[in-house]
């Protein structure tokens, strides 16, 4: 096996040392951003959460290296940092209410597939989001997302199917169809 499938996912590259987590870094950045970007719904942001889950990763790497598969370890990493960062966003958002500040303004409506959905994917509660971009974007079973965000299956599968029916009306009012046109 090469070093580039090892470090995409495939096997160990150089367990612990700093060459190995550079070439799974190298390998695996792009990837991470595209589920961050869908995650966050923005560039900043999953920009971000890569950086974040990438040092976190490197901080972990003689674990993380050692791992059978290390891109699944690192999208692990990647969930539950975002997760956790919502999180805390919304406990601020919730104290700032409460102190009589004001809330951010909701994402407005656009014309555009991409733009739409991911709006409205940002509109989803954060685990929801999670579960519906791990096993529709990245093709993950019911019972990966499940391990992954530590939940039942069937919590997986209830949260996906109101989350999808949420996708539907939102992309109904904005005249498009998420089973095509």
């Amino acid at each position: 096996m090469t070093t580039e499938a090892r470090a995409a996912g495939g096997g160990a590259a150089d367990v612990g040392t700093e060459a190995g987590f550079e070439e799974f870094a190298r390998a695996a950045q792009q990837r991470l951003y595209r589920t961050a970007y869908l995650l966050c719904g923005d560039a900043e942001g999953a920009r971000d959460l890569t950086q974040t889950t990438l040092a976190k990763l490197y901080q972990h790497w003689r674990r993380a290296g050692a791992a059978e598969h290390p891109h699944a370890y690192a999208k692990t990493v990647l969930t539950r940092t975002f997760l956790a960062e919502r999180r805390r966003r919304l406990r601020d958002l919730l104290a700032l209410g409460r102190a009589g500040g004001t809330l951010p303004e909701a994402v407005a409506d656009h014309a555009d597939l991409r733009v739409t959905l991911l709006a409205a994917l940002a509109e989803l509660p954060p685990r929801a989001r999670a579960m519906v971009v791990l096993r529709y974007w990245d093709d993950q079973s019911v019972a990966s997302v499940a391990a992954l965000l530590r939940c039942s299956e069937a919590t997986v599968k209830s949260q996906c199917s109101r989350s999808l029916a949420r996708l539907r009306v939102r992309l109904a009012d904005a005249g498009l169809s998420l089973t095509g046109r």
